[in-house]
């Protein structure tokens, strides 16, 4: 079973992983942070893109995505804003969901891993080693294979 968490979201709402058991697959995409030390937004924004251009579908698979990282609730807020990103994003700055699911790298940020979470709040698919141009795509395509 996937381990339940309670975090705060870019819009104000607080996102707890049980309230979808049962009623939608979850997608958890986790990253080091928006602003990577000398990394523009603009760079950490790009490898965001396909899982963007993948949301609409993800949704029509009964799937919600949220992405996570350490950045304080403020920063998340900024950054969906200024990119329009569809969807949520959420804080860990404990690093308690970060650490629990994909671990944290040396620098204390969450490694870039993505997890598929089933209706039944199961870990159905991990993906660690991930090609952000095609990520978008094979988050649909796992999603499509357990439908």
């Amino acid at each position: 079973m996937a381990p339940d968490f309670e975090l705060p979201a870019n819009d104000g709402s607080v996102v707890k992983l049980d309230s979808y058991q049962g009623k939608k697959n979850v997608v958890l995409c986790f990253y080091p942070k928006n602003h990577l030390f000398a990394c523009p937004s603009k760079k950490i924004f790009k490898m965001a893109e396909a899982t963007i251009r993948a949301y609409p579908q993800i949704k029509e698979l009964g799937s919600e995505l949220f992405a996570i990282s350490i950045d304080t609730v403020e920063d998340q807020k900024k950054f969906v804003e200024e990119y329009k990103i569809p969807y949520l994003h959420l804080s860990d700055m404990k690093k308690t969901t970060c650490k629990t699911y994909a671990g944290l790298n040396l620098a204390g940020l969450a490694k870039r891993t993505t997890f598929i979470i089933n209706k039944e709040g199961k870990v159905a698919k991990v993906f660690r080693d991930i090609d952000v141009e095609k990520h978008g795509q094979e988050i649909v395509q796992f999603l499509q294979a357990i439908k």
